[in-house]
């Protein structure tokens, strides 16, 4: 069940919850990731960015691995790259097989955010990808952006966005931001905008900056229209922290047993996770009691 994320996404606009997309760097990641979502009877999204596809998680070596992993399982699994700023990468991931792709030209002037979308729409949609872009700006908590309200989405320039652009869904700003806030601050959310944007566009909207966000600001964006959320930070402290935990109580511990103990912890959060946005039991089916006919 490997796939982009087009129907899925709308699978979840059309069923009101969220699909979750986590960022995955390695096989330890990909695995907890894949095993949470058919255990869940969920969909789901790995992502990785540019940069750290050039960091550690390199595409050509990932993208073949997930898909193995996807056609073993019998939900729907995508692999999208998240943030692809420059043709190069956006198409080096199209060559690597990956089945979605997004363009982040939101930092640049309206038009010209529409004519970079145009032409990765246009190369996804050939491919049979599907294609994520981003109006208004979600930036960096550590100089909160996410208080910026200039940066946040015009609901009336994100119609005229997604009809001329095409995009498969987009990602919105509404008061999150990406990286871990200032601890125990939690952010407030722009809900009014989000429905109104939901109501205007009538398509699969995406929260990047998930981590940190808080359950119940999670909770509402997604009864207020939010159908893919993004999630790193979250994530990887997680795996992190069940590793620093495992290696205190057993410091002679076997390399892959480690491995194991970081896959199961980020496993746990996950599905967690899956269950508070609505995805869980997605897709699955009551079991069947009547005869098998011919």
């Amino acid at each position: 069940m490997y796939v982009s994320m087009k129907d899925m996404l709308w699978h979840a606009h059309n069923n009101n919850y969220a699909v979750m997309a986590i960022n995955c760097v390695n096989m330890e990641q990909a695995k907890a990731i894949i095993q949470s979502a058919e255990e869940e009877r969920s969909a789901v999204i790995l992502n990785i960015s540019p940069r750290q596809m050039k960091a550690h998680g390199h595409g050509e070596i990932l993208a073949p691995m997930i898909r193995g992993m996807a056609k073993r399982i019998s939900v729907p699994v995508a692999f999208n790259l998240d943030h692809g700023a420059n043709l190069e990468d956006i198409t080096a991931a199209m060559s690597y097989g990956f089945s979605s792709v997004m363009i982040d030209a939101s930092g640049f002037a309206f038009e010209e955010n529409v004519r970079r979308t145009q032409i990765v729409a246009s190369m996804a949609h050939g491919m049979g990808l599907s294609c994520e872009a981003e109006l208004g700006h979600v930036g960096l908590a550590k100089e909160a952006d996410n208080e910026k309200e200039d940066l946040y989405t015009n609901p009336e320039q994100a119609k005229e966005f997604a009809e001329r652009t095409g995009c498969d869904c987009l990602a919105v700003a509404i008061g999150t931001a990406h990286g871990s806030y200032p601890k125990g601050f939690v952010p407030r959310l722009d809900f009014e905008r989000l429905a109104l944007l939901k109501e205007t566009l009538q398509m699969p909207l995406v929260l990047h900056g998930g981590s940190g966000a808080g359950e119940e600001n999670i909770k509402k964006a997604v009864a207020c229209g939010i159908n893919k959320i993004n999630v790193c930070t979250d994530l990887f402290k997680h795996a992190r922290i069940a590793t620093a935990k495992t290696l205190e109580e057993n410091p002679e511990i076997d390399y892959m047993d480690l491995c194991i103990a970081a896959q199961n912890a980020m496993k746990e959060f996950i599905k967690s996770y899956m269950r508070i946005i609505g995805s869980s039991g997605q897709y699955d089916f009551e079991q069947y009691q009547g005869p098998e006919l011919d």
